[in-house]
């Protein structure tokens, strides 16, 4: 379960494997076809090199690594990017540094699942630095992504009963809708007493969603 086609100066997005549950071979294999640098954090790399992915760089602190490192540097060439810090995690680790060496953006899979403290901290750490930056969550039930900060509008074409969950992660305030079968009209999401979870696209063709201030997160959800 190898990657890897042939692309020129990062224009494609990174690929970050956590340390969560597993997805579905059939997602993995789509995103390693098309997000040529695999960057894995340092926990999942024993489960990775069991699948024969090929790895270009492994980040963390390595207090979780359980393979050896000699072992793995015969098999092929991985950059090992130590990072002790104990104020961010492994993930945001990974992000800054894919972001410090200009990919242009980054899908991140493996991310939940297993412990829902990790769950929990990865879809903040996303929502935080996705919001000005592309950065995509995966797994083989949703897709998830914070909405642009500037401009506070979003349009995207999406097929009748497509089902879509906008959950704020801060208070967002001032969301109006269109193209949804449950529309907001200047209304607030206020954490957490207020979600728009569980809504769907009423017809096939564009939904718009604008906001006033906050961090709202897209969830594309496929059940």
């Amino acid at each position: 379960m190898s990657s890897h086609h042939f692309v020129k100066d990062k224009q494609e997005p990174a690929l970050i494997i956590a340390n969560g549950e597993d997805c579905s071979n059939e997602l993995l294999n789509q995103l390693l076809e098309w997000n040529p640098f695999v960057l894995v954090l340092d926990g999942a790399l024993d489960r990775v090199l069991m699948k024969g992915i090929k790895v270009d760089a492994v980040i963390g602190d390595f207090d979780s690594l359980n393979v050896s490192r000699l072992t793995v540097d015969d098999e092929q060439s991985i950059e090992w990017i130590v990072d002790e810090s104990q104020e961010t995690t492994d993930l945001e680790k990974g992000i800054e540094y894919l972001k410090s060496t200009d990919h242009k953006a980054i899908n991140v899979v493996w991310s939940t699942g297993k412990r829902l403290d990790h769950s929990y901290n990865n879809l903040l750490t996303v929502a935080k630095h996705s919001v000005d930056y592309p950065i995509c969550i995966l797994d083989d039930y949703s897709k998830a992504y914070a909405l642009p900060s500037r401009p506070k509008k979003f349009s995207k074409f999406y097929e009748a009963g497509a089902m879509i969950s906008l959950l704020p992660i801060t208070n967002v305030l001032g969301i109006t809708t269109s193209g949804l079968k449950y529309n907001l009209s200047d209304e607030d999401l206020i954490v957490p007493l207020r979600t728009g979870s569980s809504n769907e696209a009423s017809e096939t063709g564009l939904i718009e969603i604008s906001f006033q201030s906050g961090i709202l997160m897209l969830m594309e959800c496929f059940d």
